[in-house]
């Protein structure tokens, strides 16, 4: 992600985060909480480089998160660095793009269930161990 997002301007004023997964096909829901750090540069480097061709070019292209005036100035921005970077193998990660990874403490499974009886466990980990709770829905 871009490190001058408003998701990771938030992560660095607050690395207490969570996540939660949604499937509504499956009636399933996945909830984690935990703290986020900063993946190490050649951790960005390799997933960046398993990005399609496009995906990199948008990377580059694209002022994640700032006010855009109009969708041509995007396109041309992405013409801009396609023209920039014709060997697809040779595009670099930008310096202001990397990853976050959380470190779970807490993750909780939900099931719907009949009349909101839904299946709710609750993993959270306690002296470094992860424990199992069932939780009222």
């Amino acid at each position: 992600t871009n490190l001058n997002s408003d998701k990771s301007k938030a992560i660095k004023n607050n690395s207490n985060v969570s996540m939660c997964f949604y499937w509504k096909s499956l009636l399933r829901q996945i909830r984690v909480l935990g703290s986020a750090f900063q993946v190490k540069d050649n951790e960005a480097d390799h997933y960046f480089q398993s990005r399609p061709h496009n995906s990199k070019i948008g990377a580059w292209a694209s002022d994640q998160s700032s006010i855009l005036d109009k969708r041509k100035d995007l396109y041309d921005s992405i013409k801009k660095y396609e023209n920039k970077f014709i060997n697809e193998k040779k595009i670099p990660r930008p310096d202001y793009w990397s990853g976050w990874r959380i470190n779970p403490i807490e993750i909780e499974f939900w099931l719907d269930g009949e009349s909101r009886i839904h299946e709710r466990l609750k993993y959270y980990k306690k002296n470094n161990n992860w424990k199992k709770k069932l939780l009222n829905p």
